[in-house]
């Protein structure tokens, strides 16, 4: 297995471009660690390799992902979010455990938050939502990626209008966030979330827009009708 880790990087370092690498570092507030390569190579890679490797259990897998987690490079990570998905039709119970690991210990930007939020940690939520309590844990959490993590990963069920009470609770927990990338995560998860509840979503920035951020605000209501949006906007 460890062939694979170093054929991957390898690859990725011969496909390193010294102008994207700058230009994703410039991109980003926060330190990144980047070869520069292209994310549509980044999952092309991802792919070839998969195939090498999808005779293994799903914990070999999930092994490997911990690995390329582990070099802090965002392109390794991509790739580990990738992977993680692919096994979705045979998670258990026992793997929010490791995803939980994943989010507190290796994620350390937006990019990859959202990346294994959204679809690995998200498609998990759909299968054991006994598991959405856990969130609120996470919205408590003094790890930045942490908090974002407990909104983002209800954004594909908030988008098929699943979830509003969990998708409510959490947004009243990170309301008043003084983390710009904490905000804009739970705006992004409300604007989701009005797809299929409009009118609850619009009461509840209405409720609240006196002390809701204006970049979470912004978000929220960026699917909604012009009329709606002026209302929301207006002092």
């Amino acid at each position: 297995m460890d062939d694979i880790i170093r054929q991957i990087r390898s690859e990725l370092q011969t496909n390193a471009d010294e102008e994207k690498k700058v230009g994703a570092e410039n991109y980003f507030k926060e330190a990144i660690c980047v070869y520069g390569v292209s994310t549509a190579l980044v999952t092309k890679i991802g792919k070839a390799y998969y195939k090498k490797i999808k005779s293994l259990s799903k914990g070999e897998v999930f092994q490997l992902c911990e690995e390329l987690w582990k070099s802090g490079y965002m392109e390794e990570a991509f790739i580990a979010c990738n992977w993680s998905y692919y096994r979705h039709l045979e998670y258990t119970p026992e793997d929010f455990a490791v995803f939980e690991r994943w989010v507190e210990n290796y994620v350390s930007n937006w990019a990859t938050c959202d990346t294994l939020c959204n679809h690995t940690v998200g498609d998990f939520l759909q299968m054991y939502p006994d598991y959405l309590p856990e969130l609120i844990l996470w919205a408590r959490s003094d790890n930045r990626w942490m908090r974002r993590a407990a909104a983002v990963s209800l954004i594909v069920p908030a988008k098929q209008g699943k979830f509003l009470d969990e998708v409510m609770g959490i947004a009243d927990m990170l309301l008043t966030d003084g983390d710009d990338l904490v905000r804009k995560g739970y705006g992004w998860m409300l604007k989701e979330a009005s797809r299929c509840h409009q009118t609850e979503i619009f009461d509840y920035i209405m409720k609240n827009k006196q002390i809701m951020p204006r970049t979470s605000l912004r978000y929220a209501i960026e699917k909604m009708p012009k009329e709606l949006k002026a209302q929301a906007m207006a002092k």
